[in-house]
């Protein structure tokens, strides 16, 4: 049972995440696991909820207080489902954004525009301790295609190449709040707001 001003630790230092955590879920502060100087979790799971629940699962050890953990990533179907869960290190360890985002231009090439569909997704993970056995899971999926060139210049990873159909632009191109209510961040966000508010009211 979470209490209604519970703090949450993030499983991640990443600020442009803690923003977006902490304006959808309200009346609960957000705080870094870098401020607790914890080690970041090894992410060995085949599956975005497997490491979701691994990064949740180390920040919570650590930090003694409920975490909240995500595992996103991008799904091409022509590439049989890849980048997936390595879509941060697509192009090797230590990639850079424009290094991922190269190598899925590079192995999409001469794929026709019928074929390019793609979506990313997003696994929420809250686990109250260490041990839960119970986390809240939540998930979002947003839809679209690869663009053959990236443009626009808000976002990040692969944002410049992800074509939002509603609006017939790249992701990259979108306003934040306008991405922020598209997003299957921000739908996994607004599925585990509700999750934690239906775990408050029992």
């Amino acid at each position: 049972m979470f209490a209604k001003s519970q703090s949450f630790v993030l499983a991640s230092g990443n600020p442009g995440k803690i923003r977006e955590i902490q304006a959808i879920l309200e009346g609960h502060p957000i705080v870094a696991q870098s401020q607790f100087n914890v080690i970041e979790a090894e992410e060995t799971g085949s599956t975005f909820v497997e490491n979701a629940i691994i990064k949740a699962r180390n920040a919570a050890l650590h930090c003694q207080l409920p975490a909240i953990a995500d595992d996103s990533g991008l799904i091409v179907d022509a590439l049989n489902g890849a980048p997936g869960v390595i879509s941060a290190r697509y192009a090797g360890k230590g990639a850079s954004d424009l290094d991922n985002l190269n190598k899925l231009l590079r192995d999409m090439e001469g794929v026709p525009d019928e074929q390019r569909s793609a979506r990313f997704v997003c696994v929420m993970v809250l686990m109250e301790h260490a041990d839960d056995p119970f986390p809240v899971i939540a998930q979002g999926v947003w839809e679209g295609r690869i663009l053959t060139h990236p443009v626009g210049i808000n976002g990040f990873g692969y944002d410049p190449v992800f074509l939002v159909p509603d609006y017939q632009c790249a992701s990259a191109e979108l306003p934040p709040a306008v991405k922020n209510s598209l997003s299957h961040r921000g739908q996994a966000l607004k599925q585990l707001t509700a999750l934690v508010a239906a775990r408050q009211s029992v």
